[in-house]
């Protein structure tokens, strides 16, 4: 009786301890399962493209023998394009949930213009996605964008970029989704003004010209070590940024000073350390064929 009971005692063991492996390996289970849905809705593209349409883009003010610099920006967004529509061909349709968009800021006065952005959006999920809504957003991207910038250049009314604003007012709500990657392209030439947003804060602005860079005295092989002394810089426009990425593309220095560039992307680099912004890079005003591959990596990393 007493060998009865010991077997049915170490019968009763081995079950317990059975069942405990089992709930172990049923929690390791869902907890993969778990990182894996997360994964795959990280996945969905939310690309924003934010576009200055200063007197940068005058190809009269700012000539370039190679290719003008509006050109090169028109470039730079059909690879963006290009790049989204490769993720979206590369996803199974039933997890499709991706966004493309175009702002300004301030909006353009050309109504035209104004129209021709928003035809440029496109919420992509598994309800609507085809073979020939891809097409047609291919085509878009590819002949669009260049009647933005003819449009703007013919109308000759710049008035400046108010990026800034822009980071302090829009972007949370523009160009951040919960459970997308958020990527922001800025084509812009480095400088930042509009005439409405002229802050200051000791050696901390809201705006950046060739001429603050001169006046600061940034223009020697000392300006480094000025700007972090003085802590010159970009006022921070936005708390927490670190839900989104952000590619700079079209940097466009002043050639009269060899540092120009150098104080350029120590301000933005910056700008964005203080705002904890996710990712990020910023690209001179190279020619498309040679940037084409820095945005597909980028954005299909």
């Amino acid at each position: 009786m007493k060998k009865i009971v010991l077997r049915l005692a170490a019968i009763v063991i081995l079950c317990l301890v059975s069942c405990k492996e089992e709930s172990k390996e049923d929690k390791k289970e869902v907890k993969t399962n778990t990182t894996k849905i997360v994964s795959a809705e990280n996945k969905n593209l939310n690309i924003s493209l934010l576009l200055d349409l200063s007197d940068r883009i005058n190809p009269e003010k700012y000539p370039n023998s190679t290719m003008d610099f509006y050109k090169r920006d028109v470039a730079y967004i059909k690879s963006v394009s290009e790049a989204f529509i490769t993720h979206l061909q590369n996803k199974k349709v039933r997890s499709i949930n991706d966004k493309i968009q175009l702002y300004f800021d301030p909006e353009p006065g050309n109504q035209n213009i104004n129209a021709l952005s928003q035809s440029l959006r496109y919420e992509i999920n598994r309800s609507n996605v085809s073979l020939d809504l891809l097409e047609e957003m291919k085509q878009a991207y590819a002949t669009k964008p260049a009647k933005i910038y003819e449009l703007a250049i013919k109308d000759n009314a710049y008035v400046g970029s108010d990026t800034w604003r822009f980071f302090k007012n829009k972007i949370n709500d523009f160009c951040i989704l919960e459970d997308h990657r958020n990527i922001l392209i800025i084509l812009t030439d480095g400088y930042i003004y509009h005439k409405n947003t002229q802050l200051k804060e000791d050696h901390l602005t809201s705006y950046l010209t060739p001429q603050l860079i001169r006046q600061n005295k940034l223009n020697d092989k000392n300006w480094k070590e000025k700007l972090t002394a003085q802590n010159f810089g970009f006022i921070a426009a936005n708390e927490n940024l670190a839900q989104l990425e952000i590619l700079v593309l079209g940097i466009n220095p002043d050639k009269k000073n060899p540092y120009e560039e150098d104080v350029i992307h120590k301000y933005w680099n910056d700008w964005f350390r203080q705002m904890k912004v996710g990712q990020s890079e910023i690209k001179t005003a190279i020619l498309p064929s040679n940037m084409d591959k820095i945005i597909k990596d980028f954005i299909l990393q």
